[in-house]
């Protein structure tokens, strides 16, 4: 559990090892961090001076050897948030150059943790979002999605306007919507038959595909955005209530 923190943190795998060894350690040599790690001596001491850089250990001398320990987990909490802090007062400036490019802005994502930060960017809407909706695909590839996702999106109380085949999971969704926060129609299954989801919301068009490899992207447009917006206008109104 420890080591996959470190690990979403930018951390690798030697050097989530390392580090927690280290932590473990207290004031010790390489050899007994390596030892502890399981990972070779050599391998160790190169692990330990990448994680020097990075801010998770310091080292100092004794007589003729080295000695090696693990920063304090708050500090390093503390550091992140100050750069975290950093980032969000610089956000205006990045959007500013992003702002600055004409075309279309893509960016994609692999696998069910790329999905994921598809469906984590929505959480950031300033607006509705407006969903065409393959209620079994996302909940096969993805079984905590009520909890992990809508659960969110209705505590930050974004509403949801979704168009969902009439099928069994469809209607399942629909039979919810009064405590989830949003409003499903229901089209033909057999005639609508969704394979993929379509999310759009401020100026952002989420596509994402479930089979046979999860993979999606977001394009950041204002124009395609408006023009997906009537086109979802337009099938909400043929869609039954």
């Amino acid at each position: 559990m420890l080591q996959k923190i470190l690990e979403n943190i930018g951390l690798t795998k030697k050097e989530s090892k390392i580090y927690l060894s280290a932590l473990e350690s207290g004031t010790a040599p390489v050899s007994r961090i390596a030892r502890k790690a399981g990972i070779n001596r050599v391998t160790a001491y190169d692990t330990l001076d990448k994680l020097i850089q990075k801010g998770f250990i310091t080292k100092h001398k004794r007589k003729d050897s080295l000695y090696f320990n693990a920063v304090d987990p708050e500090i390093i909490a503390l550091d992140f948030r100050a750069r975290a802090r950093d980032l969000r007062k610089s956000l205006p400036d990045f959007k500013r150059l992003k702002g600055e490019t004409p075309h279309p802005q893509i960016q994609y994502f692999e696998g069910l943790e790329g999905i994921k930060k598809i469906y984590l960017d929505t959480l950031n809407a300033k607006t509705e979002i407006l969903n065409y909706a393959d209620s079994k695909g996302i909940r096969q590839m993805w079984p905590e999605y009520d909890i992990e996702y809508v659960e969110k999106r209705v505590k930050r109380k974004i509403y949801l306007r979704g168009i969902s085949p009439a099928d069994e999971h469809g209607k399942k969704v629909k039979a919810e919507d009064w405590n989830n926060y949003r409003e499903i129609r229901l089209v033909d299954s057999n005639e609508f038959d969704f394979s993929n989801e379509i999310n759009i919301y401020d100026n952002k068009v989420a596509i994402v595909s479930f089979s046979p490899t999860p993979l999606g992207m977001i394009i950041e447009n204002e124009s395609i955005a408006l023009t997906q917006r009537a086109i979802f206008k337009m099938a909400w109104g043929f869609a039954g209530r």
